[in-house]
């Protein structure tokens, strides 16, 4: 009887203690946030897009909402020194979000206008979920991403028309391309080369290296881009001052390879070829709105 209530004495000292430890591998198993980049390269003020999945696994359904001063997601960016990159200041809150019990919420933010990850380098980047029913975060595991800037290939400077909708008095059109492991892409960037205002990059597509592409201004001072995209498959582009993407199709060559004809009256069109369905523009490649836009050029660190 003495062992079995020294036993029991045990048992009962040690249960808050089990229970305690069983209630923390409850809680940390309520969220499980997974964090994910298409690719490891990136230019500077292209779309860093990253994929945030957040899985409930509280076994009833949760909502996440800003509570205790505290954002319910964010990001822990550092760079290739292991400096903290802080966040640039938007003033606006992010809307609550339910997931239902064992559902998985996939959501898709660009860091570009939210984190200053525009000078060259890497950068580490940590997801958190905070859940204020627990008044806890959860965190994804560290993902790693490089930023560099393309090789130039074209650039002309452009003034604003009378009338056109856009600040500033001039704009800079630049074509860059960039070889990737397995592809060459060739890339857009609209800026004001006086204020250092960049206001989009991104990529028009894959590209055949030794084809150069074709460039034209129109008279409302749009940019044409005509660019081989795949033996016998060239892809046509127009952006606007603020970096719209305005158009974007494909061309198949026929007896006739297409090109880019400035007409008389200023206007550019594609001749020759026979024109597809308008290509659908890559996930995550699309021109940032002009709110979004980042400040200041990349700086060099290498």
């Amino acid at each position: 009887m003495q062992r079995s209530a020294l036993v029991y004495g045990v048992i009962k000292r040690a249960l808050p203690f089990v229970c305690l430890f069983l209630s923390a591998v409850r809680a940390e198993a309520q969220i499980q946030v997974d964090l994910k980049f298409k690719r490891l390269q990136y230019i500077a003020y292209e779309p860093v897009v990253a994929t945030l999945g957040i899985t409930n696994l509280a076994g009833r359904d949760v909502d996440l909402h800003d509570a205790d001063g505290q954002s319910w997601f964010g990001f822990e960016v550092t760079g290739s020194e292991s400096q903290p990159i802080p966040p640039v200041p938007t003033g606006g809150a992010q809307p609550p979000l339910q997931i239902k019990t064992g559902q998985k919420v996939v959501q898709r933010i660009n860091l570009t206008p939210l984190y200053p990850v525009q000078d060259f380098g890497t950068y580490h980047v940590r997801a958190h979920i905070y859940f204020a029913d627990l008044g806890k975060f959860f965190y994804s595991g560290t993902k790693v991403f490089e930023v560099t800037d393309a090789r130039p290939i074209w650039q002309k400077t452009v003034g604003i028309p009378d009338g056109v909708s856009a600040s500033g008095n001039v704009r800079t059109y630049s074509l860059l391309t960039n070889r990737f492991p397995d592809h060459t892409s060739l890339y857009v960037r609209v800026q004001d080369k006086d204020s250092g205002m960049v206001y989009a990059t991104y990529s028009l597509g894959r590209a055949i290296a030794f084809e150069e592409p074709q460039a034209e201004i129109d008279r409302a001072n749009q940019l044409h881009v005509l660019h081989c995209a795949a033996p016998r498959s060239w892809a046509y582009s127009r952006i606007g001052l603020n970096g719209e993407l305005l158009a974007h199709s494909s061309f198949m060559e026929t007896k006739t390879r297409p090109h880019l004809f400035h007409a008389a009256d200023g206007e550019v069109a594609v001749r020759g070829g026979m024109i597809e369905a308008p290509a659908a523009q890559m996930a995550g490649e699309k021109a940032p709105k002009l709110s979004e836009r980042p400040a200041g050029m990349p700086k060099d660190d290498h």
